[in-house]
């Protein structure tokens, strides 16, 4: 395997032509301040607590509607929780919501409103990690930081031929990326390397020839760009299995639950489910109010990050209050309603299913 330890970096010249194509050719994102200019700080962590492992094309709606509710950490702070994961909905891995509303109450309760500066205090909010915490104190206050996320991670391991697979290469590419940092436009020269990795490193068929690193890139000069950054292989994920019960009282509202403020989608709103796991045996035990269930054809697949889910789901009609058999905390909404809810994607799936599918009579009254 090529090692890249002894290998010469590039000097102060990548950087500034780095910055340049820059000025040429940057993103215009919503929460993005044209090249040189310092942006607001608020505008910066929303964009990248957003962007966590979501695409910027997903992310544009969703900040330009937060930010209309909610213009500054303070008015974020004193929404109910409910309404930010309300509005968060679709965009997935809901912790990020949660943590979101979190540090906006540190922020303005602990801070004066105000998000410090250096990246050891960014890190100490909730929510903010490495990646986050030198991105925004490189990006809203000039701080010398690497951002590196994925995008970086493949630029670097490009322009170095690191053949190291990931993750086992992650510190060598983050020392290299810290090195090319200049101690001006820290900011600029982040969001250069996230525009370079997104628009011409690109995963497949990079665009060598219009990239202003392509002189001194040493995995362009030996011909394995392309194959570049090199990664262990995944592990299989497993399966689990649920039953999600779909409940409709006399008038057509539909029973919801809250799942626990801990844990998994924690604080959203579901369509009540057995656990996930081993395809229930016995799912009418963990149903929650005993009903003629009538299952519906087919099948509810969601991926989450360290498994994969398969649900099945059952129906009962003409339900009565009161029959409920534990103290979750559940709810009835009317069907144009749903759409308001705080509803992870997985659910939305859930609801389309329920309301598209037939029904195939199967269970009687327990």
């Amino acid at each position: 395997m090529r090692s890249s330890v002894a290998r010469k970096g590039p000097g102060p010249q990548a950087a500034r032509r780095l910055l340049a194509w820059y000025d040429v050719h940057a993103r215009v994102l919503p929460w993005r301040e044209v090249p040189g200019v310092m942006p607001d700080p608020y505008r910066v962590w929303l964009s990248e607590i957003m962007l966590q492992q979501t695409t910027v094309q997903a992310v544009k709606g969703y900040f330009e509607r937060f930010l209309a509710k909610w213009p500054d950490v303070g008015a974020l702070a004193s929404a109910p929780l409910d309404d930010v994961l309300k509005a968060w909905a679709g965009l997935g891995y809901y912790a990020r919501a949660r943590n979101l509303h979190a540090c906006a109450k540190e922020v303005a309760q602990h801070h004066g409103g105000r998000f410090p500066e250096t990246e050891a205090a960014l890190r100490g909010l909730p929510g903010i990690g490495p990646y986050t915490a030198a991105a925004i104190a490189a990006i809203a206050f000039g701080g010398r930081h690497a951002a590196v996320d994925g995008n970086v991670e493949r630029v670097i391991t490009r322009l170095h031929a690191i053949e190291t697979p990931l993750p086992a290469a992650k510190a060598d590419i983050r020392e290299r990326a810290q090195a090319l940092v200049p101690s001006a436009r820290a900011g600029d020269f982040a969001q250069a390397m996230m525009d370079l990795g997104a628009t011409i490193c690109t995963p497949r068929a990079p665009d060598c020839g219009r990239c202003p690193f392509a002189a001194c890139c040493e995995g362009r000069k030996s011909g394995i760009a392309e194959t570049l950054p090199r990664k262990a292989p995944r592990k299989e994920r497993p399966v689990r299995h649920g039953t999600a019960f779909w409940i409709e009282r006399g008038d057509g509202a539909v029973l919801l639950r809250r799942r626990p403020e801990r844990g998994l989608l924690g604080g959203m709103m579901e369509v009540p489910t057995t656990a996930w796991g081993a395809p229930p045996a016995k799912a009418e035990r963990e149903a929650p109010l005993a009903a003629h269930w009538n299952a519906l054809s087919g099948e509810v697949h969601h991926s989450f990050t360290h498994f994969d889910l398969v649900l099945i789901v059952w129906r009962a009609r003409h339900v009565m209050d009161g029959a409920l058999r534990d103290n979750g905390d559940y709810r009835w909404v009317m069907p144009e309603d749903l759409s308001s809810e705080a509803l992870p994607t997985v659910m939305r799936k859930v609801v389309a299913h329920a309301r598209g599918k037939a029904e195939t009579p199967r269970r009687k009254r327990l």
